[in-house]
């Protein structure tokens, strides 16, 4: 691996700080792109978990993106040098919640870098923590991955998936269109460009079609929890295994418990192999 670990480690501790305004209409936005006709927000309401990934948007100008739309290496994040950055996982504690209106803070932190070889080549996990308070009380403590992977090689197998259950107490079909991606994209300020340009996708990439956004797949398995279970989520695990791709009828799929604490939750492509796989457990 020609990778300097030891100088991408030096980012380990680095910190900063965002502050944001909780606004109704990114709350509006996100409901009319997951499809429900949900009721306006008004000033005071609980956001929908995973709301607070519509607020501490970067704002690069488009002059410091990369040719991958994504802002350019080197910044907060460190400077993996492996071309391909992709949203692996993470684990969210949410504490309380954020309300329309709400002034916002988030103090994120680089924790770890690690390097690991795989079927795929060459790896580089770089995980942060998000510290959100509303308030001046913690919120939401979230621990978000980030991996970096070797361009695609022509002739490259794709990837195995693996089985998941055919059947859920909980789901819902539907497949991610353009428009789709492309909302969502916007309202979060994602300019990566595997998202909404299929030229690149199957050029540079490698990949068949678009890819359906790691976390616009959990926003759907919270989403589908907030509509089948009256109790709030406390705590969710979670962690991307494949991809999907904007041409395929996919499903949202959560299995509660026997003990009822928990549920098992995924996403299954249209093969009906694990996409997003998490476990959430209740407050």
């Amino acid at each position: 691996m020609n990778i300097d670990l030891n100088h991408l480690r030096s980012w380990i501790g680095k910190k900063k700080t965002h502050h944001d305004i909780a606004t109704a209409f990114p709350v509006r936005a996100l409901a009319a792109t997951l499809d429900r006709r949900d009721p306006p927000p008004k000033t005071g309401d609980a956001i929908p978990l995973s709301s607070h990934w519509l607020y501490f948007l970067e704002t690069a100008v488009n002059t410091d993106l990369s040719h991958d739309g994504h802002p350019k290496r080197g910044g907060f994040l460190p400077p993996v040098s492996l071309p391909r950055r992709m949203w692996a996982g993470g684990r969210i504690d949410f504490r309380a919640p954020l309300r329309v209106g709400d002034s916002i803070s988030r103090e994120s932190e680089i924790l770890s870098v690690e390097a690991k070889s795989g079927k795929s080549g060459d790896l580089v996990f770089v995980t942060v923590r998000h510290s959100i308070k509303a308030g001046g009380t913690v919120a939401i403590v979230e621990e978000h991955d980030i991996v970096y992977r070797e361009a695609a090689k022509a002739g490259d197998a794709p990837p195995v998936g693996k089985p998941a259950p055919q059947t859920a107490a909980w789901r819902r079909e539907l497949q991610a269109n353009e428009a789709m991606l492309f909302r969502y994209s916007a309202i979060t300020f994602n300019g990566h460009r595997i998202h909404y340009d299929i030229d690149y996708c199957r050029q540079a990439e490698g990949y068949p079609g678009l890819i359906v956004h790691g976390p616009l797949q959990t926003t759907l398995l919270l989403d589908l929890c907030r509509h089948s279970d009256p109790r709030p989520v406390r705590t969710l695990d979670y962690r991307a295994t494949h991809p999907v791709f904007h041409q395929e009828t996919f499903s949202v799929n959560g299995q509660p418990a026997a003990d009822g604490k928990s549920v098992e939750l995924w996403t299954a492509n249209a093969a009906g192999n694990y996409a997003m796989r998490g476990t959430a457990t209740f407050g």
